[in-house]
């Protein structure tokens, strides 16, 4: 692929522009209505490129075909995914994406905050991307690389299929989510439709990395309901819920246990939000380990904890789960071709391929338990949900090569 004419960074730089930010206190399908912005743009853009089956439907999942050119009729229909959404941590309003040609290892200052300044000492990898061109936001906002850089890799990929026809190939699905990143990107997803065997989401950072193994996440919802009395005459009747809620965040461990304090296959119990007044007060938290069987055991220490704190104020609480994904791992391991093929595609194109875990989720671990194994492949995307944002074109380039390696291996495997 030497002399493609690649269209990754003319695409990421347009994509970033247009505000997908989703919205976690939304109850709507997607969350912001905005994000079928940037699905209308590649609704358009993926029938400019030929392919069949082009599709937005009414919750914003975006849908393509790209035939089968393949002899062999029983080839498996392979779906490459990323999300449109990008995170509501930081600003996704009015991106501005500016290019470093070339990038000299110097600190980069965004010039429309010039406190913020990215550095290899605070982004280690940063420092192997010396000599790529890198892209960055102006200061004031993410850059939207989580996961438009996946988007743009995906279109890219199309663009490159469809004009080299002579590329051996099955079925190939496409496939943009929304609100991914709200915990939410699948749950409209009509699997039928669809219509895919095996999959891979583009959403991964370093050069390289291929993940089949994410954590196992549970949300825990608890409620205190005090007692209310005026507070002019509340000796000995009025038990505020804040309080109560306070000392059951004060009570968990300072040195373990938490995301700041582990790493690794290290699970924690982390409060997300607290809320509430003298009357009732909720705290959120988010449960996670590889190991899904141990989301039960921090659930019984952490309700240890409320049972121990509300028996001093003799009141009732409320203890609700809800299950949010988990590992893909226990799917991929029954069908490890999945991510072999990638790995070997990696390889193909002169990359180095490392496995690794995801300290999260992705697209992925649901859709590997609704049926679609679903690895992990790298973007490139680097320092996500911040204003320090950043992606190696280079990076994405050599993304675009491993699709087009992998759906060849598919085609010879099969």
């Amino acid at each position: 692929m030497n002399s493609y004419n690649y269209s990754v960074e003319e695409r990421f730089t347009r994509y970033v522009q247009i505000d997908t930010t989703a919205d976690p206190n939304s109850t709507s399908f997607p969350s912001s209505e905005k994000q079928k912005n940037l699905g209308k743009v590649l609704f358009d853009e993926l029938n400019a490129l030929g392919l069949a089956e082009v599709e937005m439907d009414q919750w914003g999942y975006v849908f393509a075909t790209i035939p089968s050119n393949s002899s062999n009729p029983n080839l498996p229909t392979i779906c490459f995914c990323s999300h449109m959404d990008t995170a509501p941590d930081c600003s996704g309003t009015n991106v501005k994406p500016i290019v470093h040609r070339k990038y000299d290892g110097a600190p980069i200052t965004l010039p429309d905050d010039t406190t913020q300044i990215i550095t290899v000492e605070r982004h280690p990898y940063l420092k192997s991307k010396i000599g790529d061109d890198i892209i960055t936001a102006s200061g004031l906002t993410l850059l939207g690389a989580d996961d438009k850089a996946g988007v743009a890799i995906i279109m890219d990929f199309a663009q490159y299929i469809m004009s080299n026809p002579s590329i051996p190939h099955g079925p190939i699905r496409i496939l943009f989510t929304p609100d991914e990143e709200v915990g939410r990107g699948v749950e409209q997803l009509d699997m039928a439709k669809l219509n895919a065997d095996y999959g891979y989401t583009l959403d991964g950072g370093p050069l390289g990395d291929i993940e089949d193994e994410t954590f196992s996440a549970d949300a825990v919802k608890i409620t205190f309901h005090g007692i209310s009395a005026h507070p002019g005459y509340a000796k000995g009747k009025m038990v505020n819920a804040i309080k109560v809620a306070s000392e059951l965040v004060a009570a968990l461990p300072r040195d373990k246990w938490s995301p700041e304090t582990t790493s690794d296959r290290e699970g924690f119990v982390h409060p997300l939000a607290m809320e509430g007044g003298l009357e009732k007060a909720t705290v959120q938290f988010i449960i996670r380990d590889h190991i899904t069987e141990k989301l039960v055991e921090y659930e019984n220490r952490l309700e240890s904890l409320v049972k121990m704190i509300v028996e001093q104020y003799n009141v009732p609480y409320d203890f609700e789960v809800t299950e949010q994904y988990r590992n893909m791992k226990e799917v991929l391991r029954s069908v490890p071709f999945v991510t072999e093929y990638a790995v070997q595609a990696m390889k193909n194109a002169g990359i180095t391929p490392k496995q690794s875990i995801i300290r999260g989720g992705t697209d992925g671990s649901r859709l590997s338990f609704m049926g679609l194994p679903c690895p992990n492949i790298f973007t490139g995307e680097m320092a996500i949900h911040s204003r320090h944002e950043y992606v190696s074109i280079q990076d994405m380039q050599k993304a675009v090569d491993t699709l087009v390696e992998l759906v060849q291996i598919w085609e010879k495997h099969q």
